[in-house]
């Protein structure tokens, strides 16, 4: 458990530093950009590599916290289609989608994590899920009180993309990639 923990606070140390340090991020970009986003890729990969080693020796052995709800896998299976689509095209251009939605990677990770605590119940999963679920919620949060303008659709196909590219990698994911990846097959 101890390689999952400390997964998660390098990743999510990392990533708060806007929120509970901006003058030194601020500070450290101004200064170098490039030392700064090489020590935040190298900081963050760590995290996430010590995440997924840490996730998949503890869950075997993680107690049961508490019985999933019958209804978990479907929300899981219901959240996962919206969650891909936003994560899919939460870096390209800005369609409509995206301008409505505004952070589509925070909204894609709420959901994504909100499924997986409704199906999992043990002490890793909801270490991982939980952790991702606070972090999206209190970023989301921190960055919708700095007011930013929303961004303005200037590529009508860019929902097309968003849509297509997020259902086909739901489709991979469900029928393949996560019995790979973890083990476990959504369909059961």
């Amino acid at each position: 458990m101890a390689i999952l923990i400390l997964g998660l606070v390098l990743f999510f140390g990392i990533h708060s530093m806007r929120i509970v340090a901006g003058p030194f991020r601020d500070a450290q970009v101004a200064a170098n950009p490039g030392r700064w986003k090489g020590l935040y890729a190298l900081v963050a990969a760590v995290g996430l590599g010590l995440i997924i080693w840490g996730w998949m020796q503890y869950r075997l052995m993680a107690p049961q916290l508490y019985d999933p709800p019958a209804w978990g896998r479907h929300a899981a299976m219901g959240l996962m289609l919206p969650a891909f689509i936003l994560l899919a095209g939460s870096n390209g251009p800005v369609g409509r989608i995206k301008a409505m939605v505004r952070h589509p990677m925070l909204i894609g990770v709420i959901l994504w994590s909100a499924g997986h605590l409704a199906a999992n119940g043990d002490l890793a999963s909801v270490l991982l899920f939980g952790s991702f679920l606070a972090y999206g919620v209190i970023d989301l949060i921190s960055v919708l009180l700095r007011n930013a303008p929303p961004p303005v659709a200037t590529k009508p196909l860019a929902d097309l993309i968003m849509v297509v590219a997020g259902t086909a990698l739901y489709v991979l994911f469900v029928l393949f990639l996560h019995r790979i990846f973890f083990g476990v097959s959504p369909l059961g």
